[in-house]
């Protein structure tokens, strides 16, 4: 049930980037004004996460997840029926005060049912809702837009999540065991020392924020790349999710395995050392075949991926269960905040010339490749907390 409702999230999320160009096109936008709209998901986010922080504990897991996956259904829904950029974006918003304390949430709820030694398959599991909204969703969204209007997949997405929503209702398993655990004082001051009062927590959320801004500043990107620099078609972009998305279903699952088997930094290190490749690659194309594209983009969606598995496993195991909805809501605070940040970053760095191709997304690459060194030296400082 977290797996699919990771898979309508993350192709609520997914579906802004690659039709990145229709969006551009039909509001007249430039290179910072798609990345506004993009962020637009993530500032919300961020907003509603430090709510989750003094809240999310305090909630039954199914009753919170029926709430916020409810609203989240709502404002996907709404996006359809959008007819101005300025609309689009405040729906965006929307959207996002919902959709960002979801990760959140699923995060919680497998670390509160699997214990460390296990958490990397679980995590591996999970990650397929990744894989499949890549492999499925995104290309069918695609399609529909491409092939008809942008309106079409946000309107199919809304009413499926609702179909998910009642599932919930139905299905989902009460989750009330941290409560046993909960502290007393819930007070805002307590809340936030039992999180930034702990030295090792305070390096997984720093860690985290580094983790996701080497993730996330090639990505929203890489589809108006690929349309304008590389001369890949609206309907070719299909492939790359397509089979990105299988190619991660198979070594999402692997990798977490490995994760357990091996340990976090082992797996981790070489996955972000061989992602840096891609990256490369991705940011410094020219005009070059379909073929030998779709070997770049599946690549980094089997890396790209690979290198989130193995920290996020440690991260979640940097705060034990009573307080472990705050700090998770404070991961994901952080995390839609770098993805915001990256989005500017990338927005501000990169422009489109007169001859309407992007120009210097290659030092966007560089920095990505920065932060990703980075993050292993924060990721080598976070211990696991009792209890895990």
């Amino acid at each position: 049930m977290l797996a699919m409702c990771q898979f309508f999230h993350i192709v609520d999320s997914m579906i802004m980037m690659p039709l990145g160009d229709i969006f551009m096109s039909t509001f007249d936008l430039t290179a910072s004004q798609f990345s506004y709209l993009v962020s637009a998901y993530a500032i919300a986010a961020f907003f509603s996460c430090i709510f989750g922080i003094f809240y999310l504990d305090t909630f039954d897991r199914k009753r919170a997840l029926a709430i916020i996956f409810g609203g989240f259904a709502i404002g996907t829904l709404c996006c359809s029926f959008a007819n101005s950029y300025n609309v689009l974006l405040l729906l965006r918003l929307a959207t996002g005060m919902f959709g960002g304390m979801l990760g959140a949430l699923s995060l919680s709820i497998v670390s509160d049912l699997y214990p460390f030694h296990e958490r990397g398959s679980a995590m591996g599991i999970l990650m397929t809702g990744f894989s499949v909204a890549s492999a499925l969703g995104v290309p069918f969204a695609l399609y529909l837009a491409a092939d008809g209007d942008w309106h079409i997949p946000f309107f199919i997405l809304g009413l499926a999540c609702f179909i998910v929503w009642i599932g919930i209702l139905i299905l989902f398993p009460k989750m009330q065991n941290h409560l046993k655990e909960l502290n007393k004082d819930r007070s805002a001051i307590s809340i936030l020392k039992s999180v930034l009062g702990d030295k090792n927590q305070v390096n997984a959320l720093i860690a985290g924020f580094v983790l996701v801004l080497a993730h996330f500043l090639i990505i929203p990107f890489i589809s108006p790349n690929l349309i304008k620099n590389v001369g890949i078609s609206q309907m070719d972009i299909t492939y790359q999710f397509l089979l990105g998305g299988l190619a991660t279903i198979v070594s999402s699952p692997f990798i977490g395995k490995m994760v357990d088997k091996y340990g976090v930094m082992k797996v981790f290190i070489s996955a972000m050392i061989l992602s840096f490749i891609p990256t490369l690659l991705l940011t410094q194309m020219g005009t070059s075949s379909l073929y030998l594209t779709l070997i770049f983009t599946t690549s980094f969606f089997i890396l790209a991926t690979g290198r989130m598995i193995a920290p996020n496993t440690i991260i979640t195991a940097a705060a034990n269960s009573s307080n472990r909805g705050s700090f998770m809501s404070f991961k994901s605070a952080f995390q839609q905040l770098a993805i915001a940040l990256s989005a500017f970053i990338s927005g501000a760095i990169i422009y489109v010339n007169d001859d309407d191709k992007f120009v210097n997304y290659q030092y966007v690459g560089y920095l990505a490749i920065f932060f990703g060194l980075l993050s292993i030296l924060l990721v080598r400082r976070i211990k696991v907390a009792k209890g895990n």
